[in-house]
């Protein structure tokens, strides 16, 4: 296989949201499978990538940043688009700047000279190129309203500015477009409009599990990206000594600088939902010291999440 050979590669992505229509209002999520197509120009997996659900006429087109100038020599470059610039901060804290333009080329070319952050963008097209600026205009709005809730990404635009008006079946056509966008991106591996916890996980107290110790009570779900501790939990304030040099005890500083959590007299308090690479690393700071995740871990039946979720 030669690096300069194009590929295909197809993924099906099953939504785990209940499923429902599109209305004029808000975003809705399909949860029917389906069928994403990834295009490699270059053949290079780490190159740029064009990515579809092969039934929607919504394009995705990932760029890094220093393959831009290849980007500007494909057609696609000339249209209105919807774009997304992804980055990190110093603290690892994932960016993005939300955008949309008629002029993606220069738009492109003038965020590579004036932002430091990015290191891949993102950009939305339609393949009938049936965007229009109405469209787009929207779409940015929306985008924008869409991530904020999901609270995944810090998003480095200044403000997201007033709804713009959209006649209603302009309206329905950019929800759709906006609903293929999100599956896309969370294919891509930026799930941006993706609550850590849906709505239906939420309202169910089914696989809730249970850290209680000397007074705390932290609450928390096992997802498929690792163990979310739900906004309104607490834990212990003091760290042991040996804890104060794990990995988790920087991390505990970073959720308090950025005012995930703070400290209220003896305890934690998690004011918003915290994803966790592992249930020992969430079991851990709410005790605030080195603990096994596992089997601290516990449903209201008393059964471990040891015992519930793993294979024996």
């Amino acid at each position: 296989m030669h690096d300069n050979e194009a590929h295909h590669c197809c993924i099906s992505a099953f939504e785990s949201e209940k499923s429902c229509p599109l209305n004029y209002m808000n975003m809705k999520i399909s949860s029917r499978p389906q069928t994403i197509q990834i295009f490699l120009p270059s053949g290079d997996a780490r190159g740029i990538r064009i990515a579809e659900v092969t039934t929607r006429i919504v394009q995705a087109i990932e760029i890094p940043r220093n393959a831009l100038s290849d980007f500007f020599s494909m057609p696609e470059s000339q249209q209105i688009a919807v774009y997304f610039l992804f980055g990190q901060s110093d603290d690892d804290e994932p960016l993005v700047y939300i955008g949309q333009t008629s002029d993606l080329k220069n738009r492109l070319e003038a965020h590579h000279k004036e932002k430091d952050f990015w290191k891949r963008a993102v950009v939305i097209i339609s393949r009938t190129q049936s965007l229009t600026n109405t469209h787009t205009l929207y779409l940015e709005w929306k985008a924008l309203d869409e991530a904020e809730k999901a609270g995944r990404f810090k998003k480095i635009n200044a403000n997201k500015g007033s709804r713009p008006y959209t006649p209603a079946p302009l309206e329905a056509d950019c929800l759709e477009v906006l609903d293929t966008t999100r599956i896309i991106l969370g294919t891509l591996g930026y799930p941006i409009f993706e609550p850590l916890l849906s709505q239906k996980q939420k309202s169910s107290d089914i696989e809730r599990f249970y850290c209680t110790r000397a007074g705390i009570k932290a609450v928390g779900e096992y997802t498929d990206e690792g163990f979310v501790i739900i906004a309104g939990s607490t834990g212990r304030a003091a760290a042991s000594l040996n804890y104060q040099s794990a990995t988790y005890f920087r991390l505990k500083e970073q959720l308090l600088s950025k005012g995930k959590i703070s400290i209220d007299g003896e305890y934690l308090l998690f004011k918003e939902d915290v994803l966790f690479n592992s249930p020992s690393g969430a079991a851990s700071l709410v005790i605030g010291n080195t603990a096994n995740g596992w089997v601290e871990w516990k449903r209201k039946d008393g059964k471990t999440l040891d015992a519930i979720k793993r294979i024996s």
